[in-house]
């Protein structure tokens, strides 16, 4: 199971990405880092094959200035902020290697990652133009009888070790990637259309054409 969706999968490199980020009162989230992991399917292997990955801290806005919670949750500190470029800055960084699709985004909980690649559309045209598969929706449609479908409830269901750091952006990103991988394999998904119509969420800038990462 899961080798004819491996196979489907080929022609396309998926990217798994994660957000840390504040949640000002009254204001939208502002990133404060991001991770990103590539994952090439080929045809006759029985894995999704880990390919490139990118990650960077970034400095919030004032109006967004990390919170002693978001240290609790993250493990990051302010001083680790102090210097870094801001959002706008990094994700135009890593917009860049967007250069040679089809790519295909995956995000557990994926309309979070969205809705901060749509307010930096000036910044990353071509990672907020593609749209993405959520993990949670998919996890619902492998797993309906678990309770709850949060990274944390999947892990434990799977039995897959959750890391000291957990919450920070790579981190997160290696275990969404695990859990993509399991899923894949423990299902009898057959290719991208369906996994769209089970997981889709269509980016809020997507355009005709899409370009993507690590080319």
């Amino acid at each position: 199971m899961g080798q004819r969706l491996i196979n489907a999968l080929r022609d396309s490199t998926l990217i798994v990405i994660d957000f840390e980020y504040t949640t000002p009162p009254g204001a939208a989230p502002e990133p404060i880092e991001v991770a990103v992991q590539a994952l090439r399917a080929h045809e006759g292997m029985l894995t999704l094959r880990r390919a490139a990955s990118w990650q960077a801290l970034m400095r919030p806005p004032q109006h967004a200035e990390l919170t002693a919670f978001d240290t609790a949750q993250t493990g990051i500190t302010p001083a680790m902020l102090a210097g870094r470029p801001d959002a706008g800055q990094v994700l135009a960084t890593l917009d860049r290697r967007f250069t040679a699709g089809p790519y295909v985004l995956i995000a557990h909980h994926a309309p979070a990652e969205a809705r901060i690649l749509s307010a930096y559309r000036a910044h990353c045209p071509h990672l907020a133009r593609i749209d993405l598969l959520d993990t949670v929706r998919l996890a619902r449609n492998l797993y309906p009888a678990l309770p709850r479908h949060g990274l944390d409830d999947l892990l434990c269901h799977l039995r897959i070790p959750s890391p000291p750091d957990r919450h920070r952006a790579m981190p997160d990103v290696q275990l969404t990637t695990e859990l993509f991988i399991r899923m894949v394999t423990d299902s009898d998904w057959a290719d991208l259309r369906q996994l769209r119509r089970l997981a889709g969420y269509a980016a809020e800038a997507a355009a005709p054409e899409q370009a993507a990462l690590f080319g």
